[in-house]
């Protein structure tokens, strides 16, 4: 068993309106030192597999397919293995 933890980000060519709205915020709360803001989101997934490789492989299918747009969104996908105790533990 593997919980994978992927972050969702925009590419670097999409603009980000609400990076830019948080980082306007930032901004007037006095936070002037932040000089850009880029949002995304983050899922976890636990994955019933025995090996990292194939692990990585479900995951990867998985941002392809349907977490993230290949258009407009990059991911990245860390692994660690869990316990099925820790998968219950997480989801109870």
């Amino acid at each position: 068993m593997y919980k994978a933890t992927i972050s969702i980000t925009l590419r670097p060519s999409i603009l980000d309106p609400e990076g830019k709205t948080v980082h306007h915020a930032l901004t007037n709360l006095g936070y002037d030192q932040i000089d850009q803001v880029r949002m995304g989101k983050r899922a976890e997934v636990w994955i019933d597999e025995e090996d990292e490789e194939a692990a990585r492989q479900v995951a990867t299918e998985a941002c392809e397919k349907l977490l993230a747009n290949p258009v407009t969104e990059n991911f990245d996908i860390q692994l660690e293995p869990v316990s099925e105790e820790e998968r219950d533990e997480a989801t109870a």
